[in-house]
């Protein structure tokens, strides 16, 4: 009798427990369904698509001009205000922008399977823009409505699993496409990635549309300038800037050339780097982010940017232990999953940060806007990475990219009344 007591009160706590409550509430799954259909098209207008056009014999200069179908990823703040005023006539502000992306992608991703690229080359690269255009505009609205629908106490765990569905399609339209185009042929594999986008839209039809109290800006002006009066009213609005750019900037400094060291600097071969830097960095990434997002919801945000950036930053010394040690598959191993278990950890507590900032008025804007300037520093600082290692040597490249971790952890402490105030801000 007291055994069972016992059992049931352990069976109350847990079922009780802040944790418990997070994982098993009907947002999560809704964020994985979510997280799956906006990573599904990228690899289907990036990757994939290079290599079908590979294997049908288009040549390397057509090739490359068609990387430009990626250009509405880097532009989609510019139309991200209309996204915030404008409310489609069903299902809401947000999961009706949501659903009308989804199913034009099914249709412009079927449509691509309709057209050769032998004999219409020019027109699979407009259809692969258009579907680049919607994608990227279902990502504006997914951000947002993810920004709107998820509690404070959620939203590191609510990245996290965001993060899972998001790399599982990946995978489905990276790694299963080119398996299946050898078993069906290219046009089959993208008629079945067109039907994946039915997950998408399931996780929209069960999600709840956010608080319909928030109010739409009411002109297209009050969409495009609202966003950044509403930011730059922040007392420290330039800081919180500065801390955008930097926080990732070491952790993508060292990732620039982490292929190149791999194969060049200590002579690995592609299936190695294949299998434990891809393979195993993208199982590390998922568990980190999981990891990351479940201790979040007990640490908070401040505790989580600090130590979790912490791990990033020292992570990258494992590197330049693995290039000064030489060609270990140990301790190739320890690095890859380190990198890629911090840089997963790091990734949830920066984005839960910059959907803390967002006003739901604008938040399609706002996160568009802020997760621009995220990327910033890694386009600017990256392309200097092969100067750096042609004149110090890789074990010193990761010594600096250590270093270049240091401001972002810096601004931190410097932010912490700011961020701790975020956190305390209870959302529903």
């Amino acid at each position: 009798m007291n055994d069972n007591s016992a059992r049931s009160g352990f069976v109350n706590k847990l079922r009780d427990s802040a944790y418990l409550q997070v994982f098993t509430n009907r947002r999560m799954v809704v964020m994985i369904l979510l997280g799956f259909a906006s990573g599904l098209p990228l690899p289907l207008t990036a990757g994939t698509l290079q290599a079908w056009l590979t294997m049908t014999g288009i040549d390397i200069k057509t090739i490359g001009i068609f990387s430009l179908v990626g250009v509405p990823y880097t532009l989609k703040f510019i139309w991200s205000p209309f996204m915030d005023r404008f409310v489609p006539p069903w299902l809401g502000r947000r999961r009706g922008w949501i659903v009308s992306m989804q199913v034009l992608l099914l249709l412009g991703i079927a449509v691509m399977a309709l057209t050769s690229p032998g004999r219409m080359p020019l027109a699979l690269a407009a259809i692969a823009l258009g579907v680049a255009f919607f994608s990227a505009s279902q990502d504006i609205v997914i951000d947002a409505y993810r920004t709107d629908v998820l509690p404070q106490k959620e939203r590191g765990i609510g990245v996290a699993v965001f993060i899972f569905g998001y790399r599982i399609a990946m995978l489905v339209a990276g790694a299963l496409a080119l398996i299946m185009s050898d078993i069906i042929g290219w046009q089959k594999t993208y008629f079945f990635m067109a039907l994946f986008m039915i997950f998408g839209m399931l996780g929209a039809f069960t999600g709840r549309e956010p608080d319909h109290h928030i109010v739409p800006p009411r002109t297209m002006q009050e969409a495009v300038w609202g966003p950044l009066k509403d930011f730059f009213s922040r007392k420290s609005a330039i800081i919180i800037i500065l801390f955008i750019i930097l926080y990732k900037l070491g952790d993508a400094y060292a990732g620039a050339l982490s292929t190149a060291f791999l194969i060049r600097g200590v002579n690995f071969t592609p299936t190695d780097v294949g299998t434990i830097n891809k393979g195993m960095g993208l199982v590390a990434t998922i568990v980190g982010a999981l990891f990351g997002g479940t201790l979040m919801v007990k640490m908070g945000l401040f505790r989580s940017l600090w130590y979790f950036g912490i791990l990033q930053m020292v992570s990258n010394l494992s590197f330049m232990v693995l290039a000064i040690v030489g060609k270990s598959y140990t301790a190739m191993i320890v690095a890859v999953a380190f990198e890629n278990l911090a840089g997963g950890m790091g990734s949830t507590a920066f984005v839960a940060f910059v959907m803390a900032l967002c006003n739901k008025r604008f938040s399609a804007t706002q996160f568009a806007l802020l997760s621009s300037l995220a990327v910033l520093g890694r386009v600017v600082i990256s392309p200097t990475s092969g100067y750096i290692v042609s004149y110090v040597g890789w074990a010193n490249f990761f010594l600096l990219t250590t270093v270049a971790a240091l401001p972002g952890l810096l601004l931190v402490l410097y932010l912490k009344r700011e961020i701790v105030a975020l956190d305390a801000v209870k959302t529903s």
